[in-house]
């Protein structure tokens, strides 16, 4: 099978291959136990609570959807503003924006609790579920990033060969603009739909947050943390795969120019999440009934607001925003 590898690339032993693909199966593994327990047992199993509306399942499910944001803004970097510096990384944003959206694909089964009725959703949507445009934009997506990675298959010296294959990866290259654009598009919404949920929460005072005309703040703020969490991911993976392998991937100038623009981004997230905290914990809970503090209870306490703010948030934003820290290998990673 040496003429299926790409040149310059060496195959390592079976008994390495075989320990990565022990690795692998053992995290598929425990997501089927995870998906069988939740399905057996129910929602109930996955920490969901009255009073805080985020167990380990959820924060999983939106954390993926959230890192799987970096294929789709970075490739409106590269292909619809027109930063070619960031082609070298591209595909790897694909990649990991192709696994992040198929696993949202497979949360998505669990999520409705049937998944042999999975085709309801489309055949007999709900029109007043906000989950409904999430369905449907995460499936289209999907759709657009299988579009995006076929041209990487294709790129096979072997298959390329094969007239029709070559000339269908050369205009799927050519176009790719338009499936940029429409990833962004898609994208865009239905981050902002799950943002939205938290305006139609009245009977959860830690969720609702209020807005501006039909969309509540955090529609906003769903989309501004997406588009600066999914690059941040796409960096880490590189430079994971980069370590393993120990082999340059992308070029550096690549990774500091995403990553620089990743610091601005999160800067400005950070700014109005702060912003929207002050007023839910000063304005908003107090006229439904409840005290700041009463949301942060074990095992939930104060703790976890400080680290997604200053430990996830600021801290990290001053490094990506300081040329010295953001050009350092071990505070880049951290």
């Amino acid at each position: 099978d040496s003429a299926l590898i790409p040149e310059g690339v060496k195959r390592c032993s079976f008994k390495a291959f075989s320990l990565w693909l022990l690795v692998i199966f053992a995290v598929l593994g425990w997501g089927v136990l995870g998906g069988f327990l939740v399905l057996w047992k129910g929602l109930n199993v996955t920490g969901l609570n009255d009073s805080f509306g985020f167990g380990l399942y959820i924060t999983a499910d939106l954390a993926v959807i959230a890192l799987g944001a970096g294929a789709f803004f970075t490739g409106f970097l590269t292909y619809v503003i027109g930063k070619k510096e960031l082609k070298d990384i591209i595909n790897l944003a694909v990649v990991v924006g192709f696994i992040c959206y198929t696993g949202a694909q497979a949360v998505l089964l669990l999520e409705i609790g049937q998944p042999i009725r999975g085709w309801f959703s489309f055949w007999h949507p709900n029109v007043h579920s906000m989950l409904t445009e999430v369905i449907f934009c995460i499936t289209l997506y999907t759709i657009v990033l299988t579009v995006e990675y076929l041209p990487l298959i294709l790129e096979n010296r072997q298959l390329d060969k094969v007239p029709e294959f070559h000339y269908f990866s050369h205009n799927l290259h050519e176009i790719m603009v338009v499936f940029a654009a429409t990833g962004t598009f898609l994208s865009f919404f239905h981050q902002g739909s799950l943002g939205g949920l938290y305006g139609v929460m009245f009977a959860r005072p830690f969720a609702f947050r209020e807005g501006f005309f039909i969309w509540p703040w955090t529609f906003f703020l769903f989309v501004a943390s997406a588009i600066a969490s999914g690059p941040a991911l796409t960096i880490l993976v590189c430079k994971m795969v980069e370590g393993v392998t120990r082999k340059k991937l992308v070029r550096r100038e690549a990774i500091l120019l995403l990553a620089k623009v990743t610091g601005y981004l999160l800067a400005f997230y950070m700014v109005v999440k702060i912003l929207d905290t002050w007023w839910w914990a000063t304005q908003t809970a107090p006229r439904m009934g409840m005290n700041f503090a009463d949301f942060f209870q074990t095992p939930y306490g104060m703790w976890l607001l400080v680290a997604e703010i200053v430990v996830c948030g600021i801290i990290p934003a001053i490094i990506l925003l300081t040329p010295q820290a953001r050009e350092d290998e071990v505070l880049l990673i951290v």
